[in-house]
Parts: C-alpha cells; sequence; structure tokens
C-alpha cells in the first residue's frame, strides 16, 4: 500500500513536471517565432535605398551638428575633436563683445526643448542645487539634493529692475537647466520633428524610452496585421542592416549589464501589455544613422547631449552585410602605463584605466527602423 502510495506521487510529480516544460517552451517558441517574422520584415525593407524621409532626417541631423560644431568620435571609439559644449560659448580669440546665438551652445540646446514643449518648455526643465553648497566651506559636508524649474527662477528674475542684470539672470538659468537635464531625447524630437513627421506618427518625448517602446508596440501590430501609422518598428541590432534615418539605441540600466541585446529586447517586448510605470528599460540613449560608408564598412551616428554636445560617431560595420558590428571596443594600453602619481585614497582605482576606454563601447541593444 505504501508503495503504492508512493509510486501515485511520483506520478502526479512527474505529470505537473510534465505539465510546466511545455507551458515555458511554448513561450520560447512564441518568442522565437515572433523575432523571426519581425527580423524577415526589417530585412525585406534594410534590401531597399533608404527613402526620401530616411535623407531628409539624416540631413537635418548633419545639419544640426554641424550647426553645434560638437565633438567628433572615431572607430576606436576616441575622442579626436572637442567642440562647442551646452554650457559654452563658442571662443572668440578677437575679443568681440557680440556674439551669434547660435554660437551660444545653451540657446541651440533651448531650440530642442522650444521646439518640443514651445512657450512651457522652462516649465519642463528643471535647475538643481545642494543645500547650503553655496556658502558652506566644508568640502566634506553632505547636502541634500534641492530642484525647481527654470521657469520658477525666470519668475524670480522678473523683480530685477536693471534691464541688462535681469538678463543676465534670465540666461543663467536657462544656461543652468541645459545643463541640469539630459536633453538628448529632446534632440533626437527636434530632428525628426524638423525633417517635416506628423506628431501621430512619432512620439516626441523628453525620455528615448517613449519611442522606442512605440517602435516595438509597431512590430506587435504588424504581426497582427494592424493598419498603424508609426514611424519606426524594433530591429534585432546585430543582425539588420542599418540605413540612413534610423535610429540606433542604447541601455543604460545598470542592474541590466549582464542581459545580452536580445534579452533586454524580449523584456521590452513582454512589457507592452502592461502599465507604463511598470516599464523597467528607462535609461535609454538613441542616435540617427546620418551616413553609411559601404567601403570603409563604417557608419556614422549623430547624437545629442553626447559628451555634453551634439556629437557625430564613426561605428564598426562588418561583413558584406554591413550590419552592426559588436566590436566597438578598444583598451587605453592598461593600468601599467598610466604612470601619473596617485595619493593613497586613489591608488585602489588605479587598476580600472585601461578597462574600458572606448566612446562606443555602449549596450547598443536595437535598431529603430523606417518603415
Amino acid at each position: 500500500m505504501r508503495a503504492s502510495f508512493t509510486a501515485l506521487i511520483v506520478a502526479i510529480g512527474f505529470a505537473a513536471l510534465l505539465a510546466a516544460q511545455p507551458a515555458h517552451a511554448q513561450a520560447d517558441r512564441a518568442a522565437a517565432a515572433f523575432w523571426k517574422t519581425v527580423q524577415t520584415t526589417c530585412d525585406a525593407n534594410a534590401k531597399k535605398p533608404p527613402g526620401e524621409l530616411g535623407q531628409r532626417i539624416a540631413k537635418t541631423a548633419i545639419e544640426e551638428f554641424t550647426r553645434f560644431g560638437g565633438h567628433r568620435i572615431d572607430a576606436n571609439g576616441r575622442l579626436f575633436h572637442f567642440g562647442l559644449t551646452e554650457a559654452e560659448h563658442e571662443e572668440d580669440d578677437g575679443g568681440s563683445r557680440q556674439a551669434s546665438l547660435d554660437h551660444l551652445g545653451w540657446w541651440q540646446v533651448m531650440k530642442y526643448w522650444w521646439a518640443l514643449y514651445g512657450d512651457d518648455a522652462a516649465d519642463k526643465i528643471e535647475v538643481r542645487g545642494y543645500r547650503d553648497a553655496s556658502t558652506t566651506t566644508k568640502e566634506t559636508q553632505v547636502s541634500t539634493l534641492l530642484r525647481t524649474s527654470a521657469a520658477e527662477l525666470l519668475r524670480a528674475a522678473k523683480d530685477v529692475s536693471d534691464p541688462a542684470v535681469r538678463e543676465v539672470l534670465r540666461e543663467t538659468a536657462l544656461r543652468a537647466a541645459v545643463i541640469d537635464t539630459s536633453w538628448s531625447a529632446a534632440f533626437i524630437s527636434y530632428v525628426i520633428k524638423q525633417s517635416d513627421v506628423p506628431a501621430n506618427a512619432f512620439q516626441f518625448s523628453n525620455a528615448h524610452r517613449a519611442y522606442i517602446y512605440d517602435a516595438f508596440a509597431a512590430d506587435a501590430a504588424e504581426l497582427s496585421n494592424e493598419t498603424q501609422n508609426r514611424l519606426y518598428r524594433a530591429c534585432p541590432i546585430s543582425t539588420t542592416r542599418p540605413r540612413v534615418g534610423d535610429l540606433l539605441c542604447q541601455q543604460r540600466e545598470p542592474a541590466l549589464g549582464d542581459l545580452s541585446d536580445a534579452e533586454v529586447r524580449e523584456r521590452i517586448r513582454g512589457e507592452l501589455a502592461g502599465p507604463a510605470d511598470k516599464r523597467t528599460i528607462r535609461r535609454t540613449h538613441c542616435e540617427v544613422v546620418a551616413s553609411i560608408d559601404p567601403r570603409a564598412r563604417k557608419m556614422y551616428t549623430i547624437g545629442g547631449n553626447v559628451n555634453q554636445a551634439v556629437s557625430a560617431r564613426k561605428l564598426n560595420l562588418r561583413g558584406r552585410g554591413l550590419k552592426f558590428s559588436a566590436m566597438q571596443k578598444s583598451r587605453c594600453g592598461g593600468a601599467s602605463q598610466w604612470t601619473l602619481p596617485q595619493s593613497a585614497d586613489q591608488a585602489p582605482h588605479a587598476s580600472g584605466h585601461g578597462e574600458k576606454c572606448s566612446l562606443n563601447d555602449k549596450k547598443w541593444f536595437v535598431l529603430l527602423q523606417l518603415r
């Protein structure tokens, strides 16, 4: 009797195991089938020459990079030209007391915010401070973060009677907000808007994740044969040939650093049906594919708020198919070549030199392809 009861328990456990395994395996098969279909669509479109809109987006990005005069990063991930930054004025060796507004880094960034939010832009960007930081001389003091909007400071400046001082205070508020508020997504939104893309085709936003998740939603809609006018679809990054006008995106979530690009994409797909506030891929960055050099197997991307500037970077492509290459890494030569004397409290960090030195070595995980 005891043997029969034991056999029954074993059989029930084995049946439960068999029941669980197919569900997990079925989910894996569904994911594989989904991405296989997406890849087929991405490949078919990648074979087509870039359309007029893609060329217009790329042209707009190049023109804005040229106008800003930002940084240039080579294919080894090294910054070889340091340009204008968000907080600076373009240097004038002649000592001129006049400046063209497009030579002011902060003014150019505000242009992106104005395009995104219009007259409400100052309410959307913040200025940060730390309690008592302007008065204390104790360098070890820990201070609480303070936040307010640029609009609050602009309202306070209205009470200043001297018009010159009032204008300087207003510009100081905007320049501080430009430094304290991430603007890379505002730059992308500006480029897309300047390329005459309608509001119902793109999620204009101050956060890249808005249009990244929207591109994944386009994949799901296409699979269901739903009619929709989204501008981009999400394509696997290492197996899809990029075209000008596409967006190359990275994720910067520290907790997800060990996930592969495929695992990150599947996580986003799984979160589409849930509430937006529960989405876990929040820290992201995208850049416009501005030019492709097939013979050299390189492509150029342009992004905003890259080292505090509108910057252009050259990236490696691989093979005859010109797919995105994971080999965007470089080394600085190792800690043994870093001979600058260091104090005792800095010594433990010396081993970090040479570990990761390429500005192109990022967690790139998805290509947003123009549909």
